[in-house]
């Protein structure tokens, strides 16, 4: 193995393991202080939304909002059957079915 590629992956094993050690020195004694713990509740949703939104509007690698976007019409259905029922299996099924419906049109 190249060393360069080696000292990357040290390099980011050093890092992970000093911000995960870093955080449980500095909360052991007093624990995290609650508007923490509120915020760090948003953190999922938010990384989740930065995931999910370019592939929605951007697919091809420019703003498509247009019907020949299967994706669209898919996660706008996926994300209101998501808010109104809270299962995961319902939000994948509909929306799958969604994108191959627009598909085939």
């Amino acid at each position: 193995m190249d060393n360069k590629i080696l000292f990357i992956i040290l390099s980011m094993a050093l890092v992970t393991y000093l911000t995960r050690v870093g955080s449980l020195a500095l909360f052991r004694f007093t624990g995290i202080p609650v508007w923490l713990n509120r915020w760090l509740k948003h953190v999922p949703i938010a990384i989740l939304t930065a995931l999910i939104v370019p592939a929605l509007l951007l697919p091809k690698g420019s703003l498509d909002l247009s019907l020949q976007n299967p994706y669209l019409p898919a996660g706008i259905i996926a994300a209101a059957v998501a808010y109104k029922t809270r299962h995961i299996i319902p939000t994948l099924g509909l929306g799958m079915l969604v994108m191959l419906g627009w598909r085939l049109i």
